[in-house]
């Protein structure tokens, strides 16, 4: 009986089979926000060659990349500007060529200068935003456009009118790249169903119009106390699963793709449990889970309690418990 248990332990182990994406936040050029434009090298900065080599060669695939819209196009409807796309496109066109892909991030909060988009800023300067950054990355498979980091304290259905404005644009430039969509309330997988911010995302978001349907939903979900990712201790070993529960069902009930774009937990032992159980736990439901992104990387974190880069030659301690989900996986 025992043998046979251990084997059937063994056929659900073999069973799970790793998610396509799987990688890290590459900040820096999200940085000093409330410097804008602001200066290179002071406010913020580049992520670098030598970080998308480490990260790719412990098995990463895919590299999420905050930036600022203000920074891109300095006004509405403006061109974007080329010495900041010159940053992006460093990243981009580096990775793509190291075989990984990289998921473009405004990390705007569905705001521009401060001011909610459709509300204090018209939602067609939105989509002018994502049509002129589409074209240009229209032609490169591997990047992915994530619509908006973080929509937060605005209606959930503002949110999806401004989302679908966004795709139309960018489909209309004849891009057939995937799309992440994230949700309104910092797109918390664990809040998905709850209504304190309003309508709740999965009664809205089964609203999202892709012509070609090749989008998948985006949330964060932290293991701390209030899922905000600002403490480095988490609520319990089975937090992440538990916490994407809901959601997951969503997905399937609704037959939806779904991406975890940031997630993290602290440097001890039971945070170490909580990363192997949520990883676990995307790889056991790689049917609807895209991949993920670790939150963060980037050359400018130095000590901050969520860091993967190497510290003086020396891998971060939660690396480890991410190592066995870099296998090459369900694409």
């Amino acid at each position: 009986m025992l043998a046979f248990i251990v084997l059937i332990g063994c056929a659900i182990s073999i069973l799970a089979v790793p998610t396509c994406y799987h990688g890290v936040n590459l900040a820096g050029l999200d940085f000093g926000g409330g410097s804008l434009p602001g200066i290179f090298g002071k406010d913020y900065t580049v992520p670098t060659s030598s970080e998308v080599d480490y990260f790719t060669g412990k098995g990463m695939n895919i590299f999420r990349l905050p930036f600022l819209w203000e920074r891109l196009q300095l006004d509405q409807k403006g061109a974007l500007n080329d010495t900041y796309l010159g940053y992006i496109d460093s990243v981009v066109k580096y990775a793509t060529s190291k075989g990984a892909s990289v998921l473009l991030d405004p990390h705007n909060y569905a705001r521009y200068y401060g001011q909610v988009i459709g509300s204090g800023v018209p939602v067609d300067s939105y989509g002018d935003f994502w049509s002129k950054l589409a074209n240009y990355y229209k032609s490169n498979s591997k990047v992915i456009f994530g619509l908006m980091n973080e929509p937060n304290t605005m209606a959930t259905e503002l949110w999806l009118s401004d989302a679908n404005v966004a795709i139309q644009a960018i489909r209309a430039t004849g891009a057939t790249n995937l799309i992440l969509v994230p949700g309104n309330a910092w797109t918390g997988a664990w809040s998905w169903s709850q209504n304190w911010y309003g309508t709740p995302n999965a009664q809205v978001m089964t609203g999202v119009k892709d012509p070609l349907n090749n989008f998948a939903f985006e949330v964060h979900q932290y293991l701390d106390s209030d899922h905000s990712g600002t403490h480095d201790a988490c609520v319990s070993a089975t937090v992440g699963s538990e916490s994407l529960q809901i959601f997951t069902s969503w997905l399937k009930q609704y037959n939806f793709k779904g991406f975890l774009g940031e997630y993290a937990g602290g440097r001890n032992t039971l945070c170490y449990q909580a990363i192997s159980d949520i990883n676990t736990y995307l790889d056991n439901n790689s049917d609807v889970y895209l991949g993920w992104t670790w939150w963060s990387g980037g050359p400018w974190w130095g000590d901050y309690i969520f860091a993967l880069d190497p510290s003086n030659g020396q891998d971060r301690p939660q690396l480890q418990y991410l190592l066995p989900h870099l296998q090459p996986g369900k694409c």
